[in-house]
């Protein structure tokens, strides 16, 4: 279809344009073009796929595989059964396989195709019970009940919400509707710390007055005195009032400390407090001392944090020399093998052409997860000891020791690109002599000491650490101080990094590290001295 659209249908550009510019042509037809683009191919996608799974993903992988492809079968104890499985076929099509396919061998000295007739027409006498796997024995069938039931028997269970917790204490109180159903909703409005979420004038409905905001205030003042105290409030100040006690011991005290000078003993200004209090410091380091037995996170202790389990994929292990090698988690990863049946039927020339490929098609897909597998193996064993060979002090003297390491160094050593090394060490876990560690732990960037050796960042904040451990506490050393440490130490090393290293390391700033029952800085000693 070809549209011709003049300029004088419609309202046409300036005249001084050539007519030919505003012809516009709308046409179907097949036109070639030469495009150099990057695809790609199945098999290199799943074997991608394959190298980043942890070992636990992976044998989920496999067991999926093994549902979805008959053709798959796990190696079994059996010596004749790993020989076949260790053979190779020879496919019965006269036309040459494609480079992708592997070539399918049949073993002639295990021809059972006697048993396999037997197994079908056993098959179509019982078609609603047999099974042509082994059927397991009582016992067997009894061992894995109780396996079952010992395994239910030892799960972890529910544990209690802070939700439940806080209903059940509801049902000791004798409440109208109106105010119970107020305190549901104050419940499940509770974060996980036991705070409430917003304004309590959201909770109550547009077209309700007075009344309902008062059956509100009730039910909020309830449940702030259900256990744990300090539940339900609004912020920090009031959590911490709702769980002073009076005879509580330094009571008034920590009334006054809460109610109007929380941001000072946040920010650790004892002078202020003291001259606007009238405290002396020994008595607010006292009250201190109970303030800290407080909760400013009531909710936290319902909160059980989901913690995953870790399974090593890598374990590094001294040999007799003295020389960390790499050993791969094979025990749990099943070995895989295509199964006999399929290839003597993939052979057998009863076979109807459907499925002789649907079965050649499933043979190629078995064949190519073997072999991803197997190339992840030898891929995450190179890697993982290249980066043993490169970080040896880290194994023998500890993570200060740790050496500077960049992926691109390994990838050059091991002669793959960038990408695979990400992929290999993505999600795997090492087990090392000194520990479990993820493995992408063993990659830190660096800085260059006075000495012009590369220092990595982790053996810099080991001694930042260090340094304020060790620091006057009643003068304690800003960041432009620590710059100069550091300088000391040979690490040179920009203010604004240690700033952002004391805080991802949850250091407090100098005045907050600042200790006043020490008394005062040897600057001000100094400073008093002089002006006597």
């Amino acid at each position: 279809m070809r549209v011709r659209r003049e300029r004088g249908a419609c309202r046409g550009p300036p005249s001084n344009k050539s007519e030919e510019a505003y012809i516009m042509r709308l046409s179907f037809g097949q036109e070639l073009r030469l495009v150099q683009k990057q695809v790609l191919a199945p098999r290199m996608i799943q074997s991608m796929e394959i190298l980043q799974l942890p070992i636990m993903a992976l044998q989920e992988r496999i067991e999926q595989e093994i549902q979805e492809n008959e053709t798959l079968e796990i190696v079994e104890n059996d010596p004749e059964l790993a020989e076949i499985a260790n053979e190779t076929v020879e496919a019965p099509n006269p036309d040459a396989p494609s480079p992708d396919e592997r070539e399918l061998v049949v073993d002639e000295t295990h021809n059972n195709a006697d048993d396999f007739e037997r197994l079908l027409q056993l098959d179509e006498e019982f078609p609603d019970t047999y099974e042509e796997r082994t059927r397991p024995s009582s016992a067997r069938i009894e061992e894995a009940g109780d396996r079952q039931h010992d395994t239910m028997a030892n799960m972890v269970s529910r544990p209690t919400t802070l939700h439940d917790h806080l209903h059940e204490q509801l049902g000791w109180f004798d409440l109208s509707p109106e105010v119970r159903q107020m305190c549901d909703r104050i419940i499940y409005n509770l974060d996980h710390n036991g705070y409430l979420q917003g304004r309590l004038e959201d909770l109550i409905d547009r077209e309700g007055g007075p009344a309902e905001l008062a059956a509100a205030q009730q039910a909020l003042s309830i449940v702030q005195k259900l256990d744990p105290p300090g539940v339900a409030a609004r912020d920090l100040r009031e959590c911490l009032l709702l769980q002073l006690v009076p005879g509580m011991p330094y009571y008034e005290q920590l009334k006054t400390l809460i109610g109007s000078h929380l941001e000072d003993l946040e920010n650790n200004r004892m002078p202020q407090i003291e001259r606007k209090t009238g405290y002396s410091l020994e008595l607010i380091n006292k009250a201190l001392v109970e303030l800290r037995k407080l909760k400013p996170k009531p909710g936290a202790d319902f909160y059980a944090e989901f913690v995953p389990n870790v399974t090593p994929d890598v374990f590094i292990e001294p040999d007799e020399e003295g020389r960390y090698k790499v050993r791969l988690e094979d025990t749990q990863t099943p070995n895989l093998f295509i199964s006999p049946y399929y290839r003597q039927l993939l052979l057998s020339s009863d076979t109807d052409e459907k499925t002789r490929e649907y079965i050649k098609r499933k043979i190629n897909s078995a064949q190519w997860l073997i072999e991803s597998i197997e190339q992840r193996r030898n891929t995450l064993t190179r890697v993982a000891q290249a980066i043993v060979d490169h970080q040896v002090e880290f194994l023998n003297k500890g993570p200060e020791f740790i050496e500077p390491l960049k992926m691109q160094q390994i990838a050059d050593k091991v002669g793959v690109h960038v990408t695979t090394v990400s992929r290999a060490v993505d999600d795997k876990w090492v087990q090392t002599p000194r520990g479990i560690f993820p493995l992408k732990r063993f990659f830190v960037g660096g800085t260059v000491s006075a000495d012009g050796e590369e220092v990595a960042w982790d053996a810099v904040r080991l001694k930042l650490q260090e340094i304020v451990d060790r620091e006057d506490k009643r003068e304690p050393l800003s960041d432009d101080d620590l710059v100069l440490e550091l300088a000391k130490h040979g690490l040179t090393v920009a203010r604004r990094t240690v700033t952002k290293y004391r805080k991802a390391m949850n250091i407090p700033s100098s005045r907050q590290r600042r200790d006043w029952t020490l008394g005062a800085s040897p600057s001000e000693n100094g400073k008093h001295r002089k002006e006597g």
